[in-house]
């Protein structure tokens, strides 16, 4: 093997294009998988009637806090004053203490809107998917409060660590071209 660094050769050219042939390749691919619709990809999504509000959507996600937040549905809100998702059941006042939250982050924020109404908002950035306030919104209200993946945080697991660890099977694939499964249009 005489071969000089630099000479070309015919196995040297064939190597070369080899190569090139093969990163051109990769890279048509790249380039076809980035120009595929949305509507093709599959996400992970929440089934907020089989969640049971275990608490694991904050405990095994792979993101701290979890990608999983509550979210409102106010189509289905009664805007009441007494709110078992924002007050504890056992609350010695109706104020806004945190000793009487539901919220052990006080992720929801409480709006008076006319006697005896008040709006309640999420705080998304406090909110670490604990499943509290849906639980106390779905046994003793409407069920307005309902946990739901948010894809501007998800990283899209292949394997969802918390889809692994649901006991009640919740969670689901649906098309990235509708991410959100919303309670009100599944009533």
């Amino acid at each position: 093997m005489n071969e000089k660094v630099g000479q070309v050769t015919r196995r040297n050219a064939v190597a070369w294009l080899l190569r090139a042939g093969a990163g051109a390749g990769v890279a048509a691919f790249a380039a076809l998988a980035a120009r595929r619709p949305a509507g093709d990809r599959m996400v992970w999504q929440l089934d907020p009637r089989k969640c049971i509000q275990c608490g694991r959507c904050e405990t095994a996600c792979v993101l701290q806090p979890s990608a999983v937040k509550c979210v409102h549905g106010y189509v289905m809100c009664g805007y009441c004053k007494l709110c078992f998702g924002y007050f504890k059941p056992d609350a010695a006042r109706l104020d806004e203490a945190a000793e009487n939250q539901t919220c052990p982050t006080g992720a929801i924020r409480r709006q008076f809107v006319e006697d005896p109404y008040f709006e309640y908002h999420i705080d998304e950035p406090l909110c670490t998917a604990c499943g509290l306030c849906v639980k106390g919104c779905t046994n003793f209200g409407n069920g307005s409060l309902y946990l739901q993946v948010r894809h501007d945080r998800c990283v899209n697991c292949n394997t969802c660590r918390i889809a692994e660890t649901c006991p009640s099977q919740a969670f689901t694939r649906v098309p990235a071209s509708q991410p959100y499964l919303l309670k009100e249009k599944l009533v």
